[in-house]
């Protein structure tokens, strides 16, 4: 029974960290996003350019969201309709791609 004072505190210690190291990667993640946004998805989504949802309209992205955030990557890494893949930057790596969909996914919700 005394060992149970001393391994609680350190579980919790422990999950405390996962998940603060969890939340410190997902936040690094949007910033990167961020960033791939600000340099190249900004010029449709920011407009509705040929239909694409605007950042933040969350009415536009609903649909969207709701066929689940791998077919979101598919789309945005192999292109749709007007959109070209990878936003017509075939440079940007597929996490930067999936990063920047993050971002706009979170701006959505």
């Amino acid at each position: 029974m005394t060992t149970n004072k001393f391994i609680k505190p350190f579980l919790m210690l422990s999950v405390s960290a996962a998940f603060l190291s969890a939340t410190s990667l997902a936040l690094a993640d949007i910033e990167a996003g961020k960033k791939t946004y600000d340099s190249t998805c900004f010029a449709c989504h920011n407009t509705g350019v040929a239909g694409s949802p605007k950042l933040g309209d969350k009415e536009a992205w609903a649909p969207r969201i709701a066929e689940g955030m791998e077919t979101v990557y598919k789309i945005a890494l192999e292109g749709k309709g007007a959109m070209p893949p990878k936003g017509g930057r075939a440079d940007l790596s597929d996490e930067a791609v999936k990063d920047a969909v993050d971002y706009m996914v979170s701006k959505a919700k």
